[in-house]
């Protein structure tokens, strides 16, 4: 007899239901979008939300999991459909999409809420996969009295995506590509590229190429990329030998050279006019072409340091007046009418949080600018203790009504302003620019990076753009005070860092330069360490001092990263230890030049806890060594500084004078020593007959102690006398 089974009724129900979640997750998988190309799968479930990211080569999963992170959304400044806008808060809020499907190169996309669908195109290409936002679909979603420009959104994210942080554990960072209605909605796309990372590089060339964008992979492979360069302010025809000489013993490459030297005097207060000075150039653009020739023919590249975005305010573009494309922080509109005496403003909006600092406290009134010292925030709006007509301008009378605003002066001595890019002036100014580049000039230095109006993610970048893309050749490299994500593809040199004195040169360099290396890096960026400024030793400083620029370019060099000086013809002259300090520089740049670092010397060096002193040994050939100086020398004299370290088992002291001509008695007997200007050459020591030595105290010198230890040689340091 057969034996009848009998299944318990919650389990029949168990059964049906896992029927079910089975054959709804094969329906899921049914309805992925796979989008991929040679390197590279992405995988979307029918939600819009990723599934995969995968390495073909590997098979690696990049996409944190468990994110359920929608790749599209959209937002809006509130919501525009009446059932929503009722239900919901009048507020910018973000829709994610929740459905997705593909229709040949398409991709169909819907959102939570909000009824209209964006329509994204699809380019699966070997090196990238891009995306752009094709349309909308909107018909029949907004009833005909609605009177609005669909759709009403502002942004729509075409692309975002949890990957997965590799060097931390658990952690994830999101790649996010979005379209901006106010700058470009149709057409703005995004490439994805998931490679081995010695492909990277490749596959963003063959973007460059395909969008013509600059070309940032090549100047990141060009061999000038770690080249430290000589930065001048002054240089022209009656003094580019001088110049010449310097930036010779330094080892130079390259020679940035900032406007002033070729358009004159008035610093931050003419940019814009780009006129060549006729009275050190009197041929014009022909003899500045003549100097760059000169410089090249020592085999220094010359570039070209700009302030691309700012307009002075002494130039044609302020006054007598002022450019309607300047830009404007706030606007007003004259709430009574203005007379060419009157010294108080009168508006109709409240202008509080307005502008405050010294010297930007500027409305642009009309023909004129009208400086303010203060503003009421109670009725009736007023900018009170006006002076009229500053900056030379041209006073005028307005009606009531009339819109003004407050100029966007820079934050940095309010000398200059800010251009408003949304209008051609830029265009303007970079034809100017790229008018004088082409003289001669191969590298870009973009200062004032940041004086643009918002959105700065965008405008940055523009900015810098509207520049490079007519600058004829393309840069070998590219430097800029500011970056935005676009600005990838200019800076491959990324920024120079400011000025440090040299009391604190070190530490700072540990603080900014060495601490942002690491993570330019990881965009295969390299930055400059630093326009390091010169100064001669004096009753207040030490004045630069050869282990100071020793410190800042060895670690530079530890992340292929340069330096530069920023170069003072006088200065140098004056500094008895010119040429010791230009001659760190000169071992450095010939290290760079030849790559002669290995991984494991680059690595060493990044600590920047431990300084590092590259030698020339008694082959002529580079060493480098670890040392640290002998603070307490001389008594702790300022005038001495003397650094102990290693090799060969022995120990030795560098050591000179910070700049003048002495001598060093020290306790010690003839025979205990052996002292060289360079090593291998030895320099006579004789006994004295109080059994102390005396010794030369300079330039650089160094001593080899015969079986000192380095306690002992730090107790002859420390009971060292400075004789003149």
């Amino acid at each position: 007899m057969k034996k009848k089974i009998i299944i318990p009724l919650f389990v029949l129900i168990n059964i049906i239901l896992m029927s079910c979640v089975q054959k709804n997750e094969s329906d899921n998988l049914e309805n992925d979008i796979v989008i991929e190309n040679e390197q590279f799968k992405l995988v979307i479930g029918n939600n819009a939300v990723a599934k995969s990211l995968t390495l073909k080569s590997t098979n690696e999963e990049c996409l944190m999991q468990g994110e359920n992170m929608a790749i599209i959304s959209v937002t809006q400044e509130r919501p525009y459909h009446n059932e929503i806008k009722l239900g919901h808060p009048n507020k910018k809020t973000t829709y994610q999409a929740d459905t997705i499907y593909r229709e040949g190169d398409k991709l169909i996309v819907g959102f939570e809420l909000i009824p209209y669908k964006a329509v994204i195109q699809v380019k699966e290409t070997p090196a990238y996969i891009g995306f752009s936002l094709y349309d909308f679909i909107t018909d029949g979603i907004y009833p005909s009295y609605l009177k609005i420009t669909p759709p009403p959104a502002t942004e729509v994210c075409i692309l975002q995506l949890p990957i997965r942080d590799f060097e931390k554990r658990n952690g994830y960072k999101i790649l996010k590509a979005s379209a901006i209605k106010d700058i470009k909605f149709k057409g703005t796309g995004a490439a994805l590229i998931v490679s081995e990372s010695d492909k990277l590089l490749d596959n963003i060339a063959r973007i460059e190429d395909d969008f013509n964008l600059p070309k940032g992979v090549e100047s990141r492979r060009n061999d000038f990329i770690n080249a430290s360069y000589y930065w001048t302010a002054n240089i022209n025809p009656t003094n580019v030998d001088q110049h010449i000489k310097y930036a010779r013993m330094g080892g130079f490459r390259l020679m940035n050279i900032y406007y002033p030297s070729f358009e004159g005097g008035g610093g931050y207060g003419i940019i814009g006019s780009y006129e060549i000075n006729k009275t050190l150039y009197p041929n014009g653009k022909e003899d500045l072409q003549k100097m760059l020739d000169k410089i090249k023919a020592e085999d220094i590249i010359p570039g070209v340091h700009f302030l691309h975005s700012h307009i002075g305010r002494r130039s044609q573009y302020v006054t007598p007046v002022p450019d309607y494309r300047l830009n404007l922080v706030k606007t007003f509109n004259l709430s009574e009418n203005l007379g060419k005496n009157d010294t108080t403003v009168y508006v109709e909006q409240n202008p509080e949080g307005s502008v405050m600092a010294e010297g930007c406290r500027v409305l642009k009134v009309g023909t004129e600018l009208i400086s303010y010292e203060n503003f009421t925030t109670t009725a009736p709006y007023k900018f009170t203790g006006c002076k009229r007509g500053i900056d030379n301008t041209t006073v005028n009378s307005l009606p009531k009504g009339y819109s003004i605003g407050i100029l966007d002066v820079s934050e940095f001595g309010a000398t200059s302003v800010y251009i408003n890019q949304k209008t051609s002036l830029q265009d303007e100014i970079a034809e100017k620019i790229a008018a004088i580049y082409d003289a001669g000039f191969q590298f870009f230095y973009f200062d004032g990076s940041e004086g643009v109006d918002p959105p700065f993610g965008i405008n940055v970048a523009l900015a810098q753009y509207r520049v490079f893309k007519r600058l004829n050749p393309q840069p070998l490299f590219a430097e800029g005070a500011a970056k935005t994500h676009f600005s990838w593809h200019m800076l491959s040199g990324g920024n120079a860092f400011d000025v440090f004195r040299p009391e604190v040169l070190k530490e700072e360099t540990k603080k900014w330069p060495a601490e942002e290396a690491p993570r330019m890096r990881q965009d295969f960026t390299r930055i400059n360490f630093g326009w390091l400024g010169y100064w001669v030793p004096s009753e207040t400083t030490v004045g630069t001092q050869p282990d100071m620029l020793e410190y800042v370019t060895s670690v530079a060099a530890a992340w292929d990263c340069p330096i530069s000086i920023h170069s003072n013809l006088q200065a140098f002259e004056a500094h008895p230890r010119t040429p010791d300090n230009l001659e760190v520089v000169r071992r450095w740049e010939e290290v760079r030049a030849k790559h002669w670092l290995t991984e494991e010397q680059k690595n060493e060096l990044k600590n920047t806890e431990q300084e590092h002193y590259l030698l020339l040994n008694e082959q002529n050939q580079f060493e480098l060594v670890p040392y640290e100086q002998i603070s307490g020398a001389a008594g702790a004299s300022k005038e001495i500084r003397a650094f102990i370290f290693q090799r060969k088992g022995e120990y030795y002291v560098v050591y000179w004078h910070i700049s003048g001509d002495k001598k060093l008695q020290l306790p010690l007997k003839s025979s205990d020593i052996e002292l060289y200007k360079t090593l291998g050459e030895k320099e006579p020591v004789k006994d004295g007959s109080d059994g102390n030595i005396v010794i030369p105290l300079n330039n650089r010198r160094y001593i080899r102690a015969n079986k000192l230890t380095k306690e002992e040689i730090q107790t002859v340091f420390a009971k060292a006398k400075i004789i003149d």
